[in-house]
């Protein structure tokens, strides 16, 4: 089979959070800015089009202020209906584990993830691709309600998009 979408980028990531105004906060120091407030209801049609009963929820896109490219998370506090069970604890579970993003000074962002509490999940390690040190370093940590992000230090992935192609192993 041949057929193939036609999927020319990335709209945006949900992270459902337990509490909007607290995790909005979080997000603005990693450097995202509220773009579009979601309202708080909906119509039946776009419920049943997300595959959930009528809700009452409280968000909105956060977009990265300064990206080379558009990176939008949209951040939701589903007030109705509500399930209080923590995200993934783990990266290994299936579904999206992570959220990657880069940074251009690693140093300054541990020390502000340090003055923030924030408990990393392992210490900074070094990316390597195809056996190769790729010279980036990456460090996974969670948001307030444990939803697990990680930087990396910014690195050329045209490494990744330009290597020979071959079958996996």
């Amino acid at each position: 089979m041949t057929t193939r979408f036609h999927i020319s980028g990335m709209v945006h990531v949900n992270i459902n959070v337990s509490n909007f105004d607290r995790s909005r906060t979080f997000y603005e120091a990693l450097g995202f800015k509220l773009v579009w407030r979601v309202p708080e209801t909906n119509s039946v049609e776009v419920a049943a089009a997300v595959g959930m009963p009528p809700y009452r929820v409280r968000g909105g896109l956060m977009a990265l202020d300064g990206a080379a490219h558009p990176v939008v998370i949209d951040l939701l506090e589903w007030e109705t209906p509500r399930d209080p069970a923590p995200p993934y604890a783990h990266l290994y579970h299936y579904g999206l584990a992570r959220l990657a993003l880069s940074t251009t000074d690693m140093n300054a962002d541990l020390a502000t993830l340090s003055e923030m509490g924030v408990e990393l999940i392992g210490p900074p390690a070094r990316v390597v691709i195809d056996g190769q040190p790729s010279g980036g370093r990456f460090v996974c940590f969670k948001d307030p309600d444990g939803t697990i992000l990680e930087l990396v230090e910014a690195m050329d992935l045209t490494m990744l998009t330009t290597r020979p192609s071959g079958p996996a192993t």
